[in-house]
This record gives C-alpha cells, structure tokens and sequence, in this order.
C-alpha cells in the first residue's frame, strides 16, 4: 500500500501551525505531484476552528502517533465465500504465494486456506480411509472452500500500532494473520515476516522542530523536511533532510513565499488560510516578531484570497484580521483547564522543566474575573505534567500587552522585568510574544 506523506504541526496546534500545513500539503501537490496530507497532531483551537468553518476547509487529517499501523503492510488479496468451490480458492491460492481468504457475503473474514490447511483437508479424506485414496485433486477441489479453511486465524485492527503486538506476533505459530477495519470488515493479510521491517510514516513537520513538541513516536517516523521560524531543538536524523528555519513572524509566511517562487497562485481558500496563520501569529503584524517580509506576505496573501467570486469578496485584511483574532480570544469561552493545555510549549533549561500557556483576550480586565479558577487550573496542570514552574501568558491583542500568571515559580525568576500587580499578576506592558519576549526573558536568568 503506497504510503502519504503528512505535512504535520506541532502538539497543541494553533492556527499557524494549521494553516501552513495545509498550505504547504497545497504546494507540494500541485509542484511536485506528490501525495500529500495535511495532518494535526492534537485537537484545533477556538480560533482555528472558526478559520476552518468560515472558509469551508476541511479539518485536517488527526494523526497523533507516527508509530506504523497494521494497514500499512496489509496486503489486499483477492478473495472468495466459504460455498463456492475450493477451485477459486486454489486458484488465488497460486498467485499469492499460498494463501486465500475466505470472507463471509459482508466481507467478514471466515478462514484461510492455506498449503497445511489444504494437506489437513486431504488427510482427513483419505488418511483413516483408505478406500477413498482415489480421490482425486478435481473431485476436492469442487469441495466448498470452508472445508480447507483455518478458522482460528487471528485478527487485528488496522489501526493497531505494529510495535504493540510484535512479540505476540512472533510467538504465534502460524505466519498469516487477517487484518480488519473498525468492523471488522476485511482489509487485508499481513505476514509475519513484513511485520518485522514495517514501512515507515513519512513526515514533514511545519512550525516546529523539536522532537517534544511533535507527534507521538517521532523516532518511528522518516523525517523528510523541516519548515519553521522557531529556535532549534530539532531531532537527529538518519540521513540528510531539507531544513528551513527563517526568523519571520510566521510559517505560513514562509510557506507563500515558496508558492511565490514556484509561479503559482493558491485557490482563494489556501491564501486565506495562510492569512490566519500570519495573522494570528504575528497578531495582525503588532509582534516583535513580525518582519517585512510578514507583510509582503500578507500583501501577497490578499492579492489572491478577496477575489469577487469568493466568500472573503465582501471582506478585506483588516476586517477579516479583525474576526479572526476575535475569534480566537476570551477567558469565558471555554473551561479553565482547557484554556491552559489549548497553546502551551515546554522548554528545559538550568535543570528546570516547564511550560508557558498563552491566551488571548480583547481586554485584559477580563483576566479579573477568572484569575481564581485558572490560577487553580495551572496548578493543577503543573503537578499533573511534572513540571517545575508553569507560566499563563494572558495577552490583549488589541492593545499588546499582558499579565502573567505564574505557579511554583523559582526564586530566581524574581527578577523578571515586569511589575507586580495587587493580585499577584506580574503585568508586561508591551509584550505579545512568547517566543520572542516572555522566552528570552526567563530564559536568561535560568541560565545565568
């Protein structure tokens, strides 16, 4: 089975890391001919899903785990029923190197014949009989195949990580093995042997490049490409790969700075998608992140996204900048916990473990009202995941600035250049970014 490649962001995605997937997946296809998916690696936020439904672009492929499935060495054989003649069966069984499956009439397999069930059959006929030797091979082969089919033939989910049931696979006597879908419907055989050397995922990460931040079983997977605008963490690989990391305000920047180069122009749907992604990560290019060639981009983006024929013909950039970011902020939207875990990154640094949430808000009196149950929330979150300290960067994307919430914080963080508030929130007047502000900011003063 020909095996995708997924262009896939990282854990916790948000809108960039959405976006430039699906825009990259776009440009692979249509530049290289190649067979692309556009992947997340956990659930889409607020602000995503709004871009998603409001574009009418599907969500991408969920793929949490990069470990190989069963359906990937699955192997689609030609089968027949347990009445019709052995015949058909003896005929596949010749062009499959010895087996043929037998499923029932909805699909759900029955047995296999295979060379020993086909001898037990044969045995049983003219073994204790010896009156019945003249059999002949014509006369059983109008037998009804479930007379030479093994029945106690196991079977797996085609969804079962290979890796989860290898030993148990190895102990097994015989070398065939059914593999089905959710219904057990038949969708192949797999053989013992190609279980060993299973095909790997091939992936291309986007918006990230360390190993922590990626889909589950990461070392499982062929590593193909890295695009991103994030510091280096990225993992070792096997071989060479393409490795872009460029310091702008967003992957999806870089992504139609690629569509540019290659002289094409995406349908109206990609470009805005590619929007929201600079957009949301450079809060409408107010982020110290943000770069010159985040606005060429979007001035690029814009060109090709409000065309008279599509949904964004009555829009233009600050209006729709404007829906999205408002679609993705407000405390009140959703349970405490679920803010916390929705953007949160971990980092490692002067032995210590920790995480920074970020979530944004109109207006940061709003964070007055729920300080109580988030700071619970991020305690809670804190011991739950191991860490040493935990951080909730709540940020005002209308006037770029934020409060932080802080859990179990290390002495040496006291020293962090932003003012303590009454409540115990530390205020950063001017700060949006995580990466490019918050980030720098503790991480100098764990490190010494």
């Amino acid at each position: 089975m020909r095996q995708p490649i997924y262009v896939i962001g990282h854990v916790n995605p948000d809108t960039d890391s959405i976006a430039s997937a699906i825009g990259y997946a776009w440009l692979l296809r249509e530049r290289d001919n190649l067979d692309v998916v556009a992947a997340r690696s956990g659930v889409i936020n607020q602000q995503t899903a709004w871009v998603l439904k409001y574009l009418n672009v599907d969500i991408p492929f969920l793929l949490t785990d990069a470990s190989p499935r069963f359906e990937a060495v699955a192997r689609h054989y030609d089968t027949t029923t347990p009445d019709r003649p052995l015949k058909e069966a003896w005929e596949i069984f010749g062009k499959t190197n010895g087996i043929a499956p037998i499923v029932d009439k909805n699909n759900v397999p029955y047995g296999l014949v295979t060379g020993e069930s086909l001898f037990r059959l044969i045995n049983e006929l003219v073994g204790p009989h010896p009156e019945k030797r003249n059999t002949t091979l014509n006369e059983i082969l109008e037998f009804p195949c479930k007379e030479a089919a093994d029945t106690s033939i196991e079977k797996f989910n085609k969804s079962t990580r290979i890796r989860d049931l290898i030993k148990k696979i190895l102990r097994e006597e015989q070398s065939e093995f059914w593999v089905v879908d959710d219904e057990g419907h038949y969708v192949g055989i797999v053989r013992q042997r190609e279980v060993l050397n299973p095909p790997r995922v091939k992936l291309i990460l986007v918006d990230h490049n360390e190993a922590r931040q990626s889909v589950a079983a990461l070392e499982e997977a062929e590593l193909i490409e890295i695009l991103d605008h994030h510091r280096l963490g990225n993992p070792p690989t096997n071989a060479p790969i393409k490795f872009t990391v460029e310091p702008v305000g967003s992957t999806s920047t870089l992504v139609s700075e690629e569509i540019t180069e290659a002289g094409l122009a995406p349908p109206p749907e990609i470009a805005a998608m590619l929007i929201s992604g600079v957009v949301s990560d450079t809060l409408n290019l107010i982020s110290p992140t943000t770069t010159s060639r985040d606005h060429d981009a979007l001035s690029r983006l814009s060109r090709w996204a409000f065309s008279d024929k599509y949904v964004l013909n009555e829009e233009n950039l600050d209006t729709f900048a404007e829906k999205i970011l408002g679609a993705g902020s407000g405390l009140g939207t959703q349970p405490a916990a679920e803010i916390i875990v929705r953007d949160f990154k971990t980092y490692e640094s002067g032995g210590y473990k920790f995480a920074i949430s970020q979530a944004e808000v109109s207006d940061l009196y709003e964070l007055n009202k729920h300080k109580e149950k988030l700071q619970q929330a991020l305690n809670q979150f804190r011991k739950s995941r191991g860490y040493d300290f935990a951080v909730l960067m709540v940020t005002d994307v209308v006037r770029g600035s934020s409060r932080l919430l802080m859990e179990n914080t290390p002495a040496i963080l006291e020293d962090l250049p932003y003012s303590k508030d009454n409540d115990g929130t530390l205020v950063a007047k001017g700060m949006v970014s995580r990466k490019k502000q918050l980030v720098p900011s503790i991480l100098s003063l764990l490190e010494g």
